[in-house]
């Protein structure tokens, strides 16, 4: 059960990265105007946030699963 904890931690961590790259890049590198680049800014955070939760219930969520 212990390697099905490493690969979804490192699942988690591999498109924590994804939507670095791709969330941030779009709001530091955008040719629009500021509006448009607040908007990106405030879907990545809110990205940023469901991804946090999900990785906390997956946490909580394996800490309790017994081992085998």
């Amino acid at each position: 059960m212990k390697s099905v904890k490493v690969i979804v931690d490192i699942l988690f961590v591999a498109l924590f990265l994804l939507i670095t790259f791709f969330g941030i890049g779009p709001v530091l590198f955008a040719d629009g105007s500021d509006r448009e680049r607040l908007i990106t800014f405030l879907v990545v955070l809110l990205i940023y946030a469901i991804w946090f939760i999900l990785l906390t219930l997956w946490r909580r969520k394996s800490r309790e699963m017994p081992a085998k």
